[in-house]
């Protein structure tokens, strides 16, 4: 232990010497341009001393991580040429980095294994099955500094002649770049010599060596990924979608535009769950029941009295009459027209290239996973005795419910428990949580929950549901809240508290494609295997069908040539709508989300019972909340509450696509009146509050100068009102 305290002062004091005798001024590009000559001359006369030196130098750089090893790299090439220097750069830069290398394994590797032996351990595993091909990932392309992986390998299990091994191998590549780099630099003697073809070459290289050996790395685990796997000599498909639902139908329709050929393989209905037990539905609903509230409050239209007989059943089939009048929009016939070869049956992916169904093996360079999400329906006791709800089942509904439990506050459960309530059912909404609407500001969510609660629905939030009991023929819902135990009696109960991703049942597992409740994917949309892609709902990170389309095009285009170029999913920009009444709508950063990030912000809020057009329709309640970079325009965030929010967020969502901030809002012309002018006011209202204060006393001053030198019309006015 002594010994080793000993040697370890010894590297300390020698590294620290380096820094203190500024010796890092000898290892710049200034510097060896400046003794090129004196170099030059001392090689010719001492050829194997002068190797010597520098060798041993090199060797003491890398072993004690001092900076200098990328200076000393193209001195090799300047002195020694290109052969020669790259010989003597590899195995001086080897053998320095394992000395580093057995350092940390000496000094430090006790030190760490006594306080991160845990975690340490799993390291240790993943090093033991696959140390090698990472080292020479990071050392062919160094996205960590070389000294920090000689450190960091030092704490492993890995052997020392395969950290050696791997590492001359892995870091030649390089080392040939920077030596090239070295003999170019060595025939600088003017300004003409700057231009020459070979120098210029020469940092081409440097340049393009990263994207060289980034593609050369992604080849290796391309091929690491794949073994055990037999590649098909051809194939019948350049896609197989599975799923279509929004991500599936645009897929498939962007391969099918590129004259590609793609199978589309459903299982179920064409359209997916938006179609069929989503937005649309819902959606038809929710203008229902907004017909039924208008017509109970006709008075405020200036109609003295008004009624209607409600027909649940004619509802319901007025719903699936809207879907069906939208079907074709999604179906076999007009997407067979477009070119996609659509497929009724259950896939199975067998392989990384290819798909059963039907009993017949499909051939595929590409495929993307589409399968959606279902309703996740709780583990409470005694819930499969009753048969609930789900927004998969409630369209199956043709008798209504007198009285109706909504289990959960999202948006699912908002629309559904407000739209119900409206055509007459008595509702109870049930939220384990502090608010409804809990991804909103609380101010957002409380504005929904008063209107809710004036409407007559009864919100129970920080509610949970622990139990479904059945007695006397009636069937209640158990709840705790504040420790008193609730029971709420119901007809029938919705379960909408969020989705489970559809992620099994089609071969993810046979081909260990990573799960975390969604299918894991990189920022291109790949899984593991670079030609298995996901999107939507399947995929996350939100479960919206504009999300699922958007990230469609991303999978569909890096699917057929990202062999040239790939796209990163861009959700910089993502919004959605809650379709209650009044609508609530966001874009980008609302405040809890910049507090919980800690990223500063200024808040500007328009009330829209102030616009004109609101007042005119009676719908003059809601405000814009817009959060903007402090001092600045620029728009971090916008939420919309009020009618047609979802319409109106269009403008934040293009403004903020295209970096366009609140003054270019402001100044654009809006017609009037429309409620689209409150986007304008509360740009306004941001510009108020940053006028510039000093430069408009100086522009009172010099009106009044130009007056004739009177007083301010401030001053006069104040002398009116009092004289």
């Amino acid at each position: 232990m002594k010994d080793k305290r000993i040697l370890l002062l010894l590297l300390l004091v020698l590294i620290a010497a380096f820094f203190v005798f500024d010796l890092d001024r000898f290892f710049s590009l200034e510097y060896l341009k400046q003794q090129q000559a004196a170099l030059d001359g001392y090689y010719q006369s001492n050829p194997v001393l002068t190797i010597a030196a520098f060798f041993l130098l090199y060797v003491a750089i890398a072993a004690l991580s001092l900076p200098g090893a990328a200076i000393m790299t193209l001195a090799g090439g300047a002195l020694f040429g290109l052969l020669m220097g790259t010989v003597i750069v590899s195995f001086a830069s080897s053998i320095g980095a394992t000395l580093a290398f057995l350092a940390s394994r000496f000094f430090l590797s006790d030190l760490i294994k006594s306080k991160f032996g845990s975690q340490l351990e799993t390291f240790n595993k993943n090093i033991e099955k696959d140390g090698a091909f990472y080292l020479f990932t990071v050392r062919l392309v160094p996205a960590l500094p070389f000294f920090l992986v000689n450190l960091a390998m030092g704490l492993t299990r890995i052997k020392t002649s395969v950290f050696y091994v791997v590492s001359q191998l892995g870091m030649l590549a390089g080392t040939v770049v920077f030596v090239n780099a070295g003999t170019q630099l060595a025939r600088i003697d003017s300004l003409s010599g700057i231009l020459s073809p070979a120098l210029l070459f020469s940092f081409v290289l440097l340049g393009v060596f990263p994207l060289i050996a980034k593609k050369i790395l992604d080849f290796m685990k391309s091929k690491k990924v794949y073994e055990g796997y037999t590649k098909p000599d051809s194939f019948d498909r350049d896609i197989v979608v599975i799923g279509a639902g929004a991500g599936g139908l645009v897929s498939s329709y962007i391969g099918a535009a590129v004259k590609a050929k793609v199978s589309l393989i459903e299982r179920h209905r064409m359209g997916g769950d938006c179609l069929n037990t989503g937005c649309v539905p819902s959606k038809a609903l929710i203008r229902s029941a907004k017909l039924m509230k208008q017509i109970s409050e006709a008075e405020k239209y200036g109609v003295k009295k008004a009624s209607a007989d409600f027909d649940f059943a004619l509802a319901m089939e007025r719903v699936q009459n809207v879907v069906r009048k939208i079907e074709p929009h999604d179906s076999i016939e007009r997407y067979t027209g477009l070119g996609v070869d659509c497929i009724q049956g259950e896939a199975t992916i067998t392989s990384p290239w290819t798909v059963e169904v039907n009993g017949e093996t499909l051939t595929t360079r590409n495929i993307i996973v589409a399968t959606g999400a279902r309703p996740f329906v709780p583990p409470i006791k005694g819930i499969e005795e009753v048969n609930y709800l789900t927004s998969d089942t409630l369209w199956e509904l043709r008798e209504q419910p007198e009285r109706l439990v909504v289990l959960g506050g999202g948006p699912i459960g908002c629309e559904l428990a407000q739209a119900f309530n409206r055509l007459g059912s008595e509702v109870t909404q049930v939220e384990l949580m502090p608010n409804i609407m809990g991804r909103e500001d609380p101010e957002v969510a409380e504005f929904v929950n008063r209107k809710f609660e004036s409407e007559g629905i009864n919100v129970m939030t920080e509610s949970k549901a622990v139990a479904v009991e059945t007695s006397g023929g009636e069937k209640y819902l158990v709840c705790e809240r504040g420790g008193e135990t609730i029971k709420i009696a119901f007809d029938e109960l919705l379960i909408a508290v969020g989705r489970s991703a559809n992620v099994s049942g089609f071969g993810l597992e046979t081909l260990d494609i990573e799960v975390d409740r969604t299918i894991v994917v990189n920022e291109y949309m790949q899984t593991r295997f670079p030609n298995i892609y996901a999107v939507g709902d399947v995929a996350g990170p939100y479960q919206f069908t504009h999300t699922a389309a958007h990230q469609a095009w991303y999978a569909a285009v890096n699917s057929l040539f990202g062999f040239v170029k790939k796209f990163k999913a861009d959700y910089r920009v993502i919004p959605w709508a809650t379709f209650t009444d009044p609508e609530v709508a966001r874009v980008g950063l609302n405040e809890t989300d910049a507090k919980a990030a800690n990223i500063k912000y200024e808040v500007t809020t328009y009330g829209i019972d102030d616009l004109d057009r609101a007042i005119a329709d009676s719908s003059d309640y809601g405000f814009i909340k817009v959060l903007t970079v402090p001092g600045k325009d620029t728009i971090l965030g916008v939420t919309i509450v009020g009618e047609h929010a979802g319409d109106l967020i269009a403008e934040y969502v293009m403004a903020m696509k295209h970096k366009i901030g609140l003054n270019k809002v402001l100044g654009t012309i809006h017609i009037y009146p429309t409620l689209a002018e409150s986007n304008k006011y509360v740009a306004g209202e941001w510009k108020r509050a940053n006028q510039p204060e000093k430069l408009l006393g100086w522009l009172e001053k010099f009106h009044s100068w130009r007056r004739g030198g009177q007083k301010s019309d401030s001053s006069l006015a104040k002398r009116e009102i009092t004289g």
